[in-house]
């Protein structure tokens, strides 16, 4: 029973860092930047559809889509307000621009993460799931809600595969992870595509956080583990590769739960990092990652 139910929460785990780490390897795929405010922005996602259920009274569904809404606003604003003006900056030396958006962006979640501390508090926020109940999957009862988000997540991330590999624009946002500068010799802004991958992962970790609420609850205390573990499974799963952030993902999802399970909650995130700094010795590169 012990054995199926590690299955089962670790497979739905591993479906919420997938999809939550997938946005953050696409950013640096294609504009090589590490969003360090990644985590807070899951947990802004989150609180804004708690607050929208919780404080505004809407419905469930409503909730959901404010919450999905307010990350994408705040990755656009991140992407407008701190990346873009260093990339631009004629005063700090090329080689100097990625310690700085770095800086940037770890600093920015730090002052989101203190306003949702400030106006909601530190108390962990539960959002109202969409689908209610408990189902017995070979004697194993499981919530639900826990089912429909591995689900969602899945679905999430084939339509992005279809989006990137099926559609123009998604030919363009592949194009210019690999060749910048001939994307804009074919007469596309880099900004603009910038702005549409920004967009893709503000939605998909708006998705992942109103996910991850409903199905473990959020405090501003999250905001460093969730970014600690999306750094992880990207590095891990090698600097832009998509796939093999997904493979790492549920390398770490599984991980931190069999932590969780058999020794203690609060060391779940420790194996990860422990092999994160073994693979970094071995195959600094990554599973699948080429720089």
């Amino acid at each position: 029973m012990l054995v199926l139910q590690i299955l089962i929460d670790g497979f739905a785990i591993s479906a919420l860092y997938a999809l939550g780490a997938t946005g953050f390897t696409l950013i640096f795929g294609v504009s090589g930047v590490l969003n360090l405010s990644h985590g807070a922005i899951m947990v802004l996602a989150a609180v804004a559809a708690w607050a929208a259920g919780s404080v505004l009274h809407a419905s469930t569904y409503v909730g959901a889509l404010i919450g999905v809404a307010t990350a994408l606003v705040a990755a656009i604003v991140t992407y407008f307000l701190i990346v873009q003006p260093i990339q631009r900056s004629s005063k700090i030396p090329h080689e100097e621009k990625e310690i700085f958006v770095l800086t940037g962006t770890l600093l920015w979640g730090i002052m989101i993460q203190e306003l949702i501390a400030y106006f909601f508090t530190n108390n962990a926020k539960t959002v109202l799931p969409i689908v209610e109940g408990v189902v017995s999957i070979a004697g194993v009862r499981t919530p639900s809600n826990e089912i429909f988000t591995a689900v969602v997540c899945c679905l999430v991330i084939l339509l992005l595969w279809g989006l990137v590999n099926r559609t123009r624009t998604g030919k363009v946002v592949l194009a210019a992870s690999m060749n910048p500068r001939g994307v804009t010799l074919l007469g596309y802004e880099l900004t603009s595509v910038y702005v549409v991958v920004w967009s893709i992962y503000g939605v998909l970790a708006g998705i992942a956080g109103v996910l991850l609420g409903m199905f473990l609850g959020v405090s501003s205390y999250s905001v460093g583990p969730l970014t600690a573990s999306a750094f992880s499974i990207v590095v891990l799963g090698g600097l832009g590769s998509v796939s093999g952030s997904l493979i790492a993902a549920f390398v770490v999802g599984y991980l931190e739960t069999l932590t969780a399970y058999l020794v203690s909650p609060a060391y779940r995130t420790i194996p990860a990092l422990l092999l994160l700094v073994a693979v970094m010795y071995v195959r600094p590169q990554g599973l699948l990652g080429r720089r």
